[in-house]
């Protein structure tokens, strides 16, 4: 029974990102809900079914950085048009908030094998980026000086060059 209440809660809280939202609940902050997903293509046919298909993915994958991320934007291309061979590019470009984007891009055979091989990447690139960004001291200072003092010479003493043992300056060698 412990299984089951998971899987609810689970599923509760990670549904399909929304294909677009309202102008004024983009600029709403943190507090929103999902990030809007724009899927697009170039070449490539896409049914309603695939597009929420990939909008389920990537809410699965995503809706735990939900208050980080802006939008999310899916871009899936036939380089080659109908001749074939390995030329589906799925990119994918996610947009945080104070933060760079995060685009990761997969190149295959096949539009479904490229559009897993974008959404398997995407998920640790996001979770690096903010990490990075969380270790960021605040206010630009560092947690160590920027210039750093050398230690005055003892005086007397000189470090020998190629050998372990100090040695005076006044002694013939």
């Amino acid at each position: 029974m412990g299984d089951r209440t998971r899987k609810v809660a689970a599923s509760k809280f990670r549904t399909a990102l929304p294909a677009e939202l309202p102008r004024p609940v983009k600029r709403a902050g943190s507090s929103r809900g999902q990030p809007p997903a724009h899927v697009r293509t170039i070449g490539v046919d896409l049914d309603p079914t695939d597009r929420e298909h990939i909008r389920q993915k990537l809410g699965r994958r995503l809706s735990k950085f939900g208050a980080s991320i802006e939008r999310i934007s899916v871009r899936l291309t036939d380089t080659n048009g109908p001749r074939g061979g390995i030329d589906k590019i799925c990119r994918i470009k996610v947009v945080l908030s104070g933060l760079p984007s995060v685009v990761t891009e997969h190149r295959d055979a096949s539009k479904q094998a490229a559009i897993d091989g974008a959404l398997a990447r995407i998920e640790p690139a996001v979770r690096s980026r903010l990490g990075r960004a969380r270790m960021k001291p605040l206010h630009g200072r560092a947690s160590r000086p920027l210039v750093r003092t050398r230690r005055a010479p003892t005086r007397g003493v000189e470090p020998a060059r190629g050998s372990a043992t100090p040695r005076s300056r006044g002694s013939a060698a």
